[in-house]
């Protein structure tokens, strides 16, 4: 039961509204990298200018007593709203808060891959900018990792999407199951723990294309996931689309794996196997009736099951040669146009 687990330095009565003015989180700047109980809170932000203020008081609430030293890492994946004169004012209250601001909108994953490499501690949580992760569940992710693992999944309890949303996630992480290799692949949310160490594995990662689940796979195999609270979402509505969690899906497949490629061989293998067992059917009516089988729909159906399975295979070749495309363009994963800066107390610095 959730009643039972025991989190240290922690008081889970704690305000969700996070109000502690007496004892504010000391200056990440000040502290050195790695320090022992300091978590790098990463957080990709797109059109969420009213739900900020919020979700700075709750980390607040949560990362002070437990957590002394943390940073809050908000990365403006090219907000159409005020979204980063937010971040600046938020900035400037608590030098705990860092901002980073992207050229235009690359996507939540690549938003999340600038803020992990911009983190500066040893663990890093990654949570959404909407408040349907709870901050006060962040203790719970990061006491798994105390059990020897590396990356720490927080599961909803229950789905609070609609039925198409819910289903649109739910044959995503079936993609990512097959692409990860890992039954955990079914229970990967946005809510994440991790150690930062991995991220040494795709240090030299630069596709267009990223998905921050088959990454952490190029460095660990210690996955596992615990249930969480999902809130209802309270501010705005949803950025996550159905239709954008098939591209992701279609992405991770195909830019991650060879899986459709193998797809693509198997069915050629099997309608190979058909065709020669199709032939063998008119060779054997030929020579025991003495005439072949009749019809034009006969050969026309034939005719259009080999197309279409060549067309089929064709299209995947295709899709790969095109992400080959794409990386001979060397185009970057995302552009930072400016960032907030820590040391000199300015509100934002070129980078």
């Amino acid at each position: 039961m959730r009643e039972q687990r025991l989190v240290p330095s922690l008081d889970l009565e704690v305000n969700r509204a996070g109000h502690n003015e007496e004892q504010p989180i000391r200056d990440s700047a000040s502290v050195p990298n790695g320090m022992p109980g300091g978590l790098s809170v990463v957080v990709p932000v797109f059109n969420s200018a009213q739900s900020l203020p919020l979700l700075a008081d709750r980390l607040r609430a949560v990362l002070n007593p437990a957590y002394p030293g943390s940073e809050v890492i908000l990365v403006n994946d090219g907000s159409r709203d005020n979204s980063w004169d937010v971040i600046l004012d938020l900035t400037t209250q608590h030098r705990w808060i860092r901002g980073l601001n992207l050229m235009r909108n690359y996507g939540q994953h690549n938003a999340l891959l600038c803020g992990v490499r911009a983190a500066r501690h040893e663990i890093v949580v990654t949570i959404d900018d909407d408040l349907q992760n709870p901050p006060e569940e962040i203790p719970f992710l990061v006491q798994m990792l105390d059990k020897g693992y590396d990356v720490v999944y927080g599961t909803p309890e229950k789905e609070t999407h609609g039925f198409l949303r819910n289903l649109a996630s739910r044959m995503t992480k079936m993609a990512l199951q097959g692409t990860m290799g890992a039954e955990t692949a079914r229970k990967v949310s946005a809510f994440r723990a991790f150690r930062t160490r991995i991220r040494d594995s795709f240090r030299d990662y630069t596709g267009p294309f990223v998905s921050m689940d088959v990454l952490f796979t190029w460095g660990t195999q210690r996955f596992t996931a615990i249930p969480v609270r999902n809130d209802l979402r309270a501010i705005g509505q949803s950025n996550y689309t159905v239709g954008k969690l098939i591209t992701h899906g279609l992405n991770m497949v195909t830019g991650f794996s060879t899986l459709p490629l193998r797809l693509a061989g198997i069915t050629g293998l099997v309608f190979g196997i058909f065709g020669f067992l199709l032939m063998g059917f008119v060779l054997a009516r030929t020579l025991f009736n003495g005439s072949s089988v009749p019809g034009f729909p006969f050969l026309a159906c034939a005719i259009s099951i080999f197309s279409g399975v060549q067309l089929f295979a064709l299209g995947i070749i295709g899709e790969y040669m095109a992400r080959i495309h794409f990386r001979t363009m060397d185009r970057p994963s995302y552009v930072v146009r400016s960032s907030t800066n820590d040391e000199s107390g300015d509100r934002a610095a070129e980078v």
